[in-house]
């Protein structure tokens, strides 16, 4: 007898914290602590661990790496018997674990597991991280990691699986090319854009307020970096954006007063891609043709696969079909 697979596994309670892989390991982790604003909670060989002003034990691991990518997304749950539950409707569903449900090794610990969505990314589940006390939030520093784009080959496959599996849920779209999804209250904390191949879009990071917004490019602009598109306001989800490039080249996003969500009441909308809705305040222009390449990022077949085969570089020579791809 045919069963129907079981629904969501867990309920997401928010999104904890993301890996990035470089081969810029130390350009990275200096430019992550002493100009983004981020602490250094732990370090290894290899391996950095930075906190923003929340009570998160980390919210940016960085990895040193042959191949520049994205290493892992990792949500919280509440409790480790839901991440036991978690495996076990993974696997009704035909989905191994590649880790877990256990003790997790790792700076921070916890009870997680971890496994691949279809196109090779790495998920975690985690209950019982450390936590860390409380920064001061009047730096205008990051509080967190707020939402992450990823580019995907398959629009609809992405977000019925992020829906299906991992109760994701859709505030809104911004017409066929990308689809912004919550797990609480905040507008989103994943978005797809449809593009040519899988990879990191960008890592956004939140600022207390508007004020701590500003005052942060301000405070980049003295270590002589200017934001590459921004400062402005998107339409889908109203939030603040200013966005740059790390060492590795990834694009890493300022943001605030993301819109807040009430379940019972909201209604998704098909925004669709102008100019005055991609940014309301239209302060920032039209994005360049480098930001654009640097969304797009490179090809990046997960962090599972073999890293002896260097994935292509892509350059701002090269072509961007679509000048409004890539916007988040």
């Amino acid at each position: 007898m045919h069963r129907t697979p079981p629904g969501p596994i867990a309920r997401l309670r928010s999104l904890r914290y993301v890996e990035l892989h470089t081969p810029a390991f130390t350009e990275a982790a200096d430019f992550y602590e002493e100009v983004w604003g981020l602490e250094t909670v732990e370090s290894d060989t290899g391996a950095h661990w930075l906190r923003g002003t929340g009570d998160e034990h980390h919210v940016l691991h960085l990895t040193e790496s042959e191949r520049v990518g994205l290493g892992r997304i990792a949500f919280s749950v509440a409790t480790p018997a839901e991440v036991d539950e978690a495996a076990r409707r993974l696997e009704a569903r035909g989905i191994v674990p590649l880790l877990g449900p256990g003790p997790l090794d790792q700076a921070g610990g916890g009870y997680g597991l971890r496994f691949t969505d279809p196109e090779g990314r790495l998920i975690e589940i985690s209950a019982q991280v450390e936590a860390v006390a409380p920064r001061g939030r009047d730096g205008a520093v990051p509080v967190g990691v707020t939402h992450a784009v990823l580019n995907t080959t398959d629009i609809d496959a992405a977000v019925a699986f992020y829906c299906d599996v991992l109760g994701l849920r859709v505030s809104d779209w911004s017409e066929h090319q990308m689809a912004f999804l919550r797990c609480n209250a905040d507008h989103h904390c994943i978005a797809f854009n449809q593009a040519e191949w899988t990879s990191l879009n960008h890592v956004a990071y939140e600022m207390n307020s508007v004020d701590h917004f500003m005052r942060g490019l301000g405070r980049l602009r003295h270590h002589g970096i200017t934001p590459q598109w921004g400062p402005g306001r998107h339409g889908p989800g109203n939030n603040t954006f200013s966005y740059f490039t790390d060492p590795s080249g990834l694009v890493c996003e300022y943001t605030s007063e993301v819109a807040q969500i009430v379940e019972d009441a909201w209604i998704a909308r098909v925004w669709r891609r102008v100019p005055e809705l991609s940014d309301l305040w239209g302060t920032a222009g039209p994005p360049s043709k480098e930001i654009r390449c640097h969304m797009a990022g490179t090809p990046d077949p997960g962090p599972l696969a073999p890293t002896s085969s260097p994935t292509p570089t892509i350059t701002a020579n090269a072509t961007v079909t679509d000048s409004r791809k890539d916007i988040a």
